[in-house]
């Protein structure tokens, strides 16, 4: 008898969506201005770094995380002024929370309806979880389609709805009355709709308190735009009965000790992240005024840490900045509509001087 190979055996036993698809790529950064990722460039000022060794010196590891969290989720509840009648759920970044929606709405037939270019996450764990997508394309400003929309929750009666507010790659905000038109048609359909704010600390406008008076309405994110992408912490809101139904599906244990230790000390200190936010936020301005006055280079509008540009040649340019040490995000073959088109994560000061020169020179 013939002992089949690792590759026949993989054929046979591993679903085909998933021999067919690609992983989630994370370029090496080694050596680069590493501005692809939408990360905090800053760290704590070593006194702070100091007092959070210490502090996660005392965790108890030989325990699984239990009060640690349950206190975490206390104060996040404080910090984000959590309305009456809500609660939240910790995961482990705001990924596992979108695969855990997945997850609690995996219904014969369910589907899940998002904007694009957008979020990859919506669509891969939808797919993996055996649900539908259907993507609904921007118009070519990047703003909702609300025409588009409608019409594809009244045909597919989704049974989640994702808006990233801002959007992800596109870094704008939708409309708001076009977001209440979308909202209103999902309640309709009795469908949910999870506004995604991953990038909160840099919008000038949120859904966390308007969510109060929409019984349907998600909010969902994250820590790492924070400041602590190594932390891996998001969380989700919503009404209180829809949080409890969404938590039974949450893995045991899935928030480490050390994670929740370090977010809370994060949030005691939130001061010091808002500084570095607010330095963020004018580093944005800044480059955003650099970039129009660049032949050729289109600068979208942000409400984000990321700038979205279209250049005369997006390939050269990308191969021109990491040939000059900085690393951007080619996402022109993410969607039709991003052609040409490079996301810039707003770095350090003097990161994007070194950006901006390098990106002159690569046109």
């Amino acid at each position: 008898m013939t002992t089949p190979s690792l590759n026949d055996r993989i054929r046979h036993t591993l679903r085909q969506d998933v021999q067919s698809m690609h992983a989630y790529a994370v370029q090496p950064s080694a050596g680069f201005v590493k501005l692809d990722a939408m990360e905090n460039p800053f760290t704590l000022p070593p006194e702070l770094q100091r007092e959070l060794g210490e502090r996660l010196g005392r965790v108890a590891l030989n325990r699984y995380p239990g009060m640690g969290t349950a206190a975490l989720a206390a104060e996040l509840a404080r910090h984000v002024n959590l309305p009456a009648g809500c609660a939240l759920t910790l995961g482990n970044g705001s990924d596992e929370l979108i695969d855990m929606l997945s997850v609690a709405c995996m219904k014969p037939g369910a589907t899940v309806l998002a904007p694009l270019p957008g979020f990859v996450m919506y669509e891969m764990s939808a797919k993996l979880r055996g649900l539908a997508f259907v993507g609904v394309p921007l118009t070519a400003a990047f703003d909702l389609d609300v025409d588009a929309m409608l019409a594809a929750i009244e045909q597919h009666r989704p049974a989640l709805t994702y808006i990233a507010y801002p959007n992800n790659p596109t870094a704008n905000l939708f409309d708001d009355a076009a977001i209440d038109r979308v909202v209103a048609a999902v309640g309709a359909q009795q469908g949910l709709v999870v506004m995604d704010e991953a990038y909160q600390p840099f919008s000038s406008r949120t859904w966390m308190q308007k969510m109060a008076s929409h019984p349907h309405v998600l909010v969902l994110r994250t820590l790492s735009k924070f400041g602590l992408a190594g932390v891996r912490l998001g969380y989700l809101c919503c009404a209180k009965p829809l949080i409890a139904e969404i938590d039974k599906v949450r893995p045991p244990y899935n928030v480490g000790s050390l994670n929740a230790e370090a977010a809370r000390f994060a949030l005691e200190h939130a001061d010091e992240y808002e500084r570095q936010a607010g330095v963020l936020r004018a580093q944005r301005e800044r480059l955003q005024a650099a970039l129009r006055e660049m032949p050729g280079v289109t600068a979208f509008p942000s409400e984000a840490n990321m700038i979205l540009v279209r250049v005369p040649d997006s390939a050269r340019a990308f191969e021109g900045l990491k040939a000059r040490g900085i690393l951007v995000k080619h996402i022109a073959g993410l969607h039709p509509l991003l052609v040409n088109c490079l996301r810039l994560t707003v770095g350090a000061p003097e990161e994007n001087d070194r950006m901006l020169a390098a990106l002159k020179e690569s046109l």
